[in-house]
């Protein structure tokens, strides 16, 4: 038996009817993913509240909980659980629902409403009532039928060192006390019989630690003098003596045994490998505090019906290091494959949403549940698999994004970040992720944020710019670059319409939107549209880049200082050659000067693209520092393309371009 779905109506960020939540759950890990305050710890609180946890903790709904535009003040939850073998169907046969054809399989609904009925005098009064029945019209559910419904929970910036410490009502006491072998190994204490202690049970060393130690020499002479001062305060005949033993040593077994597991704490070893304990931090403890829980997880079950299995997990990476994250993501996929448990994560961590299988993400954005599965977005079968292998930490943070940008290469990753920076559309505080796919899967990455029924679903309401190259060169392009491509005269206009059509068809849709180069690429439209003496400079010192490391210079050293110069003065020679040139060609004076920029990156000493971008960055930035160049300015010398595609995803679009040249296509 699993949880299969849950909806919620009015509780904290959930709204009522199309404003509430719906989540969608099979087997095995799901994992929520997404920014703060999407609605990932509401979800698991609803999960808790229904349910109940197995450190049987006490929640009391406070005013917050309840939706601030909800007039009736009335939370909703229900849970469907579905897959239910014969000891589920056994053990919840009174409030099973049954399908209206004969042979459906039976589903077990949870309906949790609270109602908000503070009086005037304002005393807190808000009921709950726990109904079965697809609509709540089933018989209340019982406590021992609930007891079955726990969850284990695992809180985010757990203490694990206070949860597994001694105390009344400790964790690690709830925990041993449902541990089959506490009750099961060894035998009972019998005072009247002579028994090894290595053979009694946890119950039986307690009372026979109490026998002893009611027996002990020192306890029994006190006794004694006691009894003395007892009978010259008494008159003859009263009789009366004393007694000591040891406090609720008369109590119920199941007493005794908790209070004795109250005395247990649990830490890490020592004499370990690892030497003192007192060494280990925060990090560790969690470990040993997981490992504790997921012993009463998967303990092997008996003969009687133990309940559901269901783990709860905010933020399983906190106080973990890299691969140590890792290896519990693992370890927890493999416990939800092998031991039938269900296991509900939130995360903001890429590594761990780089590991998680894509079918198995959900992502929670602005109240809403976007399955990752096969089958609910618009990913093909292949850019599964695809994904699977290529879907790294370095591009999982798309997951956690407000906008997000997909770029082919290094130079665009490197480069395009300090762009949007310096003409106000800075990513950082944007909340953007630019994702660098290296020429590969592009619109794979994109279909992530396309949904398949958007009609059920709603809109994934996260902007997606794909950047991509028009790969046309101008006429001149092939003599003066060596590259052989197709040129925009042997295409004509409308072989360049159907050519950036065709590049869109695959991926444009809902909010992802193709960007595609003006011109070519990105170093040949900089140089283009504006910024060809500054793409030229970056070029010329990438080419030096390593007599550069050798000296270890810094951006304003006087021989970087003399390189600039240098490339400035050989950059004015190519402006005079191109304008000397173009007098007598067809080409246009920006077209030459361009393609003879670009081709400082395919020909001869080739300059490599992505630490010309580097220095290309470094450039601007200083420029527009020292107020040699403003932002407004910076961007009338951008690509169309690229300003529309980062003021988009930025959500700072100031204008939209009135013709196909830089914008997005639909």
């Amino acid at each position: 038996m699993y949880l299969s779905m849950i909806t919620i109506e009015n509780f904290r960020c959930f709204g009522e009817g199309p404003n509430g939540f719906c989540l969608s759950l099979r087997p095995g890990l799901t994992a929520l993913v997404g920014e703060n305050d999407a609605g990932k710890t509401a979800v698991v609180d609803a999960i808790r509240f229904v349910l109940g946890t197995t450190d049987q903790e006490w929640y009391r709904l406070e005013d917050n909980d309840f939706h601030k535009k909800d007039a009736t003040r009335e939370i909703r939850i229900v849970c469907q659980f579905a897959g239910l073998n014969a000891p589920d169907k056994r053990a919840f046969v009174e409030y099973l629902t049954y399908g209206e054809k004969i042979g459906d399989e039976p589903v077990l609904y949870i309906n949790w409403t609270a109602k908000d009925m503070t009086s005037a005098a304002r005393r807190t009064f808000r009921p709950v009532e726990i109904c079965s029945g697809k609509n709540g019209e089933g018989p209340n559910i019982a406590a021992d039928a609930r007891a079955l419904l726990w969850a284990t929970y695992l809180r985010p910036l757990r203490d694990a060192e206070q949860a597994l410490s001694a105390g009344r009502s400790s964790r690690l006491s709830q925990i041993l006390r449902q541990t089959e072998q506490i009750k099961t190994s060894g035998v009972s204490f019998d005072p009247n019989i002579e028994v090894d202690p290595k053979t009694l049970n946890v119950l039986g060393i307690g009372d026979l630690a109490n026998a002893l130690l009611e027996k002990q020499q020192g306890i029994v002479d006190t006794r004694d003098r006691i009894d003395r001062h007892l009978r010259d305060l008494s008159l003859n005949g009263d009789g009366i003596k004393s007694g000591i033993k040891v406090s609720n040593s008369a109590a119920s077994a199941d007493v005794r045994l908790r209070q004795l597991l109250e005395k247990l704490i649990l830490s890490l070893d020592s004499s370990s490998d690892q030497g003192d304990a007192g060494k280990l931090g925060l990090g560790s403890n969690n470990l040993l505090f997981m490992a504790c829980e997921l012993l009463l997880l998967t303990q092997v079950e008996n003969a009687e019906y133990e309940g559901i299995k269901m783990l709860l997990i905010e933020e399983p990476e906190a106080h973990l290091h890299t691969q140590r994250q890792l290896r519990v993501m693992k370890s927890l996929q493999e416990l939800a494959k092998d031991k039938g448990i269900q296991i509900i994560v939130t995360t903001h961590s890429p590594n761990l949403a780089s590991v998680i299988a894509l079918d198995n993400l959900v992502m929670i954005q602005n109240g809403r549940a976007f399955s990752l599965a096969k089958g609910e977005t618009e990913l093909e079968l292949t850019d599964y698999r695809f994904l699977e292998r290529f879907l790294d930490v370095t591009k999982a943070n798309l997951f956690f994004a407000r906008g997000v940008m997909i770029v082919e290469g290094d130079a665009e990753n490197i480069l395009i970040p300090t762009l949007a920076s310096l003409i106000g559309s800075d990513f950082t505080e944007n909340g953007v992720s630019i994702v660098k796919v290296s020429g590969v899967g592009l619109r794979r990455y994109a279909r992530i944020f396309q949904r398949k029924d958007i009609q059920t679903d709603g809109l994934l309401d996260i902007p997606v710019a794909c950047v991509t190259d028009m790969d046309v060169m101008p006429d001149c392009g092939e003599m003066i670059t060596g590259k052989t491509l197709p040129t925009k005269g042997a295409l004509g206009l409308e072989g360049m319409k159907e050519k950036r059509a065709a590049l869109c068809k695959k991926t444009t849709g809902q909010q992802v939107k193709t960007f595609i180069s003006d011109e070519w690429t990105l170093e040949y439209d900089l140089a283009f549209s504006g910024l060809a003496e500054d793409v030229y400079v970056a070029a010329y010192l990438a080419k030096k880049d390593d007599a550069l490391a050798k000296k270890n210079e810094s951006f304003d050293n006087k021989k970087l200082s003399e390189g600039i110069a240098d490339a400035q003065k050989a950059f004015q020679i190519l402006d005079d050659e191109v304008k000397t040139t173009i007098r007598s060609g067809s080409n246009t004076y920006n077209e030459v000067l361009a393609a003879n920029v670009y081709a400082q990156y395919t020909k001869g000493t080739k300059a490599s693209k992505a630490m010309a971008a580097q220095y290309l960055a470094e450039i601007l930035l200083r420029k527009v520092e020292k107020d040699e160049l403003k932002s407004d300015e910076l961007r009338s010398k951008l690509p169309n393309y690229l300003v529309a595609a980062i003021e988009y995803v930025a959500r700072t679009l100031k204008k939209q371009p009135s013709n196909g040249e830089g914008a997005a296509i639909e």
